[in-house]
């Protein structure tokens, strides 16, 4: 008897959930919104002054003491270590793709996740192949501008373990 109270429980618990699920006011913009371009802009400025070796505009797509992890498991807080890394990495001419973007924004905060790709050559002309998911948090400024606050282009890692 308990057995069946808690089953019909179950399943009047679930069809009200879906019931709230598939009324509720889900919206799946089809376009991004201006603020999400703005967004993505910060992040395609970033990637093209990356890919031109040009790190003080990749500096400036960051706040000051942003995190970027280079590395799964290896945050980098210092700028002055940040340029050198940004450097060092910029002479194997990296070429960035990505298969996608997704911006989600609340307030001043946004969220940019993207599959990406990139190939370059190191020193010795042997061809580097890398991808990944790249989470990347921004912050709005006050002047209306995106910056990013933390640069993860390694979001898959704890998949991979």
């Amino acid at each position: 008897m308990i057995y069946k109270t808690h089953l019909k429980l179950l399943v009047v618990t679930l069809f009200c959930m879906t019931s709230i699920i598939t009324n509720a006011q889900i919206k799946k913009p089809k376009k991004m919104t201006q603020e999400q371009k703005n967004v993505l802009s910060t992040i395609e400025k970033m990637t093209g002054n990356f890919q031109e070796k040009n790190i003080n505009g990749v500096m400036s797509c960051y706040e000051p003491n942003a995190v970027v992890v280079f590395e799964p498991e290896t945050p980098i807080f210092d700028t002055n270590v940040l340029k050198e890394m940004f450097t060092e990495m910029s002479m194997a001419n990296p070429v960035f793709s990505y298969s996608g973007h997704e911006v989600f924004i609340t307030g001043n905060i946004a969220t940019h996740i993207a599959p990406w790709q990139m190939t370059a050559k190191a020193p010795d002309g042997t061809e580097i192949k890398q991808s990944g998911l790249s989470v990347a948090v921004l912050r709005k400024q006050k002047n209306g501008q995106w910056l990013m606050i933390l640069d993860n282009p390694h979001g898959q890692f704890l998949m991979n373990k």
